[in-house]
């Protein structure tokens, strides 16, 4: 479980120095430090429970949740996290798992998501369209639907098959907040490969 320091000190307080029993707790293994002033009591929990507690507000997205879906083949190690307003990317290395956490435009920020409560921990991802769309906002600008095809097939390793199982029609909503040129490629893209 997820817990602040003020919490565990709360719970220490019956301690001549809650402070000191805190340090050797964490010292003896007894609960685990993620970032500054945020602890795990359970070592084996999974990265992604802990991905909205460390910096936020923040979902899981890019790289990771892709991989969670299935559409790219390779397996991601990196937590891949979306923010926004924040205007700098930021890292974490963890006990847990190294954590990444970059923008995406506020006003695409709170849509398409999917809360999903496993083992009594909650967590936000985006849904295999927003992750795109979110993986697309970061990149480099294509000049055509053809070379985002080739990009998405090639270097993102996304195949024609998972492709046509996207919302078109959400792809298309979610266009309208990002204001990227690769974005609205993808609309035609996805329209294309359903003919």
């Amino acid at each position: 479980m997820i817990k602040t320091a003020d919490m565990l000190l709360e719970e220490l307080r019956e301690y001549a120095s809650p402070r000191s029993k805190l340090s050797r707790m964490a010292k003896n293994r007894e609960i685990f430090p993620i970032v500054k002033g945020l602890y795990e009591t359970d070592k084996g929990t999974p990265g992604i429970y802990l991905a909205g507690s460390i910096y936020g507000p923040s979902y899981v997205s890019f790289e990771y949740a892709l991989g969670h879906y299935g559409l790219i083949p390779e397996a991601v190690y990196t937590l891949t996290c979306a923010t926004f307003e924040k205007k700098k990317a930021k890292k974490y290395e963890t006990p847990f798992g190294t954590f990444t956490y970059r923008d995406v435009p506020s006003e695409a920020f709170p849509l398409a998501l999917t809360l999903v409560n496993e083992n009594g921990y909650y967590y936000r991802i985006a849904t295999p369209e927003k992750a795109l769309c979110d993986m697309l906002y970061t990149l480099r600008p294509t000049a055509n639907a053809a070379e985002l095809h080739t990009m998405l097939n090639d270097d993102l390793r996304i195949e024609d098959s998972e492709l046509r199982k996207l919302d078109a029609a959400l792809v298309a909503e979610l266009s309208e907040h990002y204001h990227t040129t690769n974005v609205k490629r993808l609309c035609t893209l996805l329209r294309r490969l359903r003919k």
